[in-house]
């Protein structure tokens, strides 16, 4: 056990910036950040020389292009000074914060071969660590290192023994009580005791023990309460977003016959083909779209899903907040995960595709069974739903299976950010790793600082209802009814770390992994992941 190499204790890998990262930055990213300077510059110096009154009608309309940007950002400023406090949501549950902290911790501990072994030869059919003990591990067992190492994310991947008390209580009371941690005096005791509590459970786990005291250069990553980092957009940019999203709404409308409905806070596009019957009819599919720019940056797959599954009911849930959609009014207001569970599994009971699970909330079903007067009661007609997200989507995934699993036959998972979110490998990659390639430039300058992602994901981000465990998931080892894609190139998520942790669990004919695959390459047409997603999509139902 002394001989086996203790990698939690390798420095962060040197990362140097690529030709591409220039690329991108001189092509892209500086005349993009540069039109609001510019703006200001040409109403400050068309006022100043007064020469705005000898303009004809082009430096008039360029003056007020101008000004709209000058005032636009001004906007923008008090925007981001509006979110910029830490989070005022105070931390969820209890119960289930701890509950979801234990699970963590017994995670890797079975003793499970990473292929999953063979079925046949386990003893009892169980989803891996859940029925393990915390028990006191050796600094050695290649379970405390792997767990070490994979932890070590949320102090920016700083050498394990480099990690002080300090710093691991902070980390420790943020991630249970969403805050920072006041000095020890005032911790209210009952704080004390579960801080303390905690932090005994992840020294067995880790087969360490912390030093006492604080070293400043591991500071933990605290999402939701450290400082929010957000880059301005000029408003043509806002404005071309919108127009074209609005555009393709009216597109899938005439040509596909979609409509667009809203259901309380939940606005939603819809497509139900004509004659098609809930018992008989092929079954309804439901697409969860992830960060990025809504409709425009899914335009293909959608048209091509509208398209192939002409002969069945599609439903795709409209998340402005994600969409970088400024003029919505929802913009900056998420939908928290019990809202838009519980909407998602009204509208899809109102349809009459799947039965609300029996032990819903009792107002839910109350009000459910007033708006489902007109949807079938035949219980074989209710016979659930596909589901399809792709990486934030499915944090949303996650969300119905925690809440309404029964209402979902089949899920299929593209990039899942939901998986692993306790390693911190998501966290640290895409909201405070440095950028070095044109890929994670783009992903840091045009998604994860624009204010609508930065509010979301810096400010309401939840880690506990955003993880989803493998055995929340019905039928997880059928791939007919349950699939997982993965590429081994993904710049966000860690996909060996999730492939692991799938087919440790016995997750074999069902995980797609496509070693040189990458960000949202799955759901690109033409690759092998893409022809993959809908040759399972289009299985026959059993």
């Amino acid at each position: 056990m002394d001989g086996v190499a203790d990698v939690s204790e390798l420095p962060a890998p040197a990362r140097r910036r690529t030709l591409s990262f220039y690329v991108v930055l001189l092509g892209l990213v500086l005349p993009f950040w540069s039109a609001i300077p510019l703006a200001w510059t040409f109403v400050i110096y068309s006022l100043y020389t007064g020469k705005i009154w000898s303009y004809a009608n082009r430096g008039r309309f360029t003056f007020a292009f101008a000004l709209a940007e000058v005032f636009f950002s001004i906007y923008q400023v008090q925007l981001a000074r509006q979110i910029a406090p830490p989070t005022t949501a105070g931390p969820g549950d209890a119960l289930e914060i701890k509950t979801a902290y234990t699970r963590l911790l017994k995670a890797g501990l079975a003793n499970l071969p990473d292929d999953g072994g063979d079925e046949e030869s386990l003893v009892v059919s169980r989803p891996g660590s859940p029925e393990e003990s915390i028990v006191q591990l050796e600094k050695h067992d290649p379970r405390a290192i792997d767990f070490r190492n994979s932890l070590r994310n949320w102090f920016g991947l700083a050498p394990w023994s480099s990690i002080r008390a300090l710093e691991v209580r902070k980390w420790l009371y943020w991630s249970m009580f969403n805050a920072d941690m006041p000095s020890w005096e005032q911790v209210p005791a009952l704080h004390q005791e579960a801080l303390d509590e905690a932090m005994a459970l992840l020294q067995k786990r880790t087969g360490t023990k912390f030093p006492e005291g604080s070293n400043p250069h591991t500071t933990p990553l605290r999402l939701t309460i450290d400082p929010t980092f957000i880059c301005w957009r000029p408003i043509t940019f806002y404005a071309i977003i919108g127009v074209i999203n609005r555009l393709l709404r009216y597109h899938y409308i005439s040509q596909f016959g979609a409509m667009l409905q809203r259901h309380e806070n939940l606005e939603y596009l819809l497509r139900v083909p004509k004659g098609w019957d809930s018992s008989l009819g092929p079954r309804p599919l439901v697409f969860l779209h992830g960060l990025g720019l809504g409709l425009l940056q899914y335009h293909l797959l959608i048209s091509k899903l509208l398209r192939v599954y002409g002969d069945r009911p599609i439903l795709i849930p409209l998340q402005p907040q994600i969409s970088q959609d400024f003029f919505h009014p929802s913009f900056l207001v998420p939908v928290t995960r019990h809202q838009m569970a519980d909407n998602l599994a009204r509208v899809i009971d109102k349809l009459g595709w799947a039965q609300l699970d029996s032990g819903a909330d009792q107002e839910l079903d109350a009000e459910c069974d007033e708006e489902s007067e007109g949807a079938q009661d035949d219980l074989q007609a209710k016979q659930g739903v596909t589901m399809l997200s792709h990486s934030n989507g499915t944090y949303v995934h996650a969300w119905m299976l925690k809440a309404h699993p029964k209402m979902l036959a089949r899920s299929c998972f593209v990039d899942p950010v939901t998986f692993c979110q306790w390693e911190g490998d998501v966290c640290y990659k895409f909201m405070y790793r440095p950028a070095v390639t044109g890929f994670e430039l783009i992903m840091r300058y045009f998604v994860g600082s624009e204010i609508g992602v930065a509010n979301l994901l810096q400010r309401h981000f939840d880690w506990v209802s955003n993880t989803l465990w493998f055995e929340e998931i019905p039928n997880a080892k059928d791939p007919h009814k349950s699939h997982f894609f993965l590429g081994g190139k993904d710049d966000i998520l860690n996909a060996e770390r999730i492939q692991k942790y799938l087919t440790s669990h016995g997750v074999k004919k069902g995980l797609w992994y496509d070693p040189e695959g990458r960000h949202g390459q799955a759901l690109l047409a033409g690759t092998p992941g893409h022809e993959e997603i809908f040759r399972w999509l289009q299985e026959p139902e059993l």
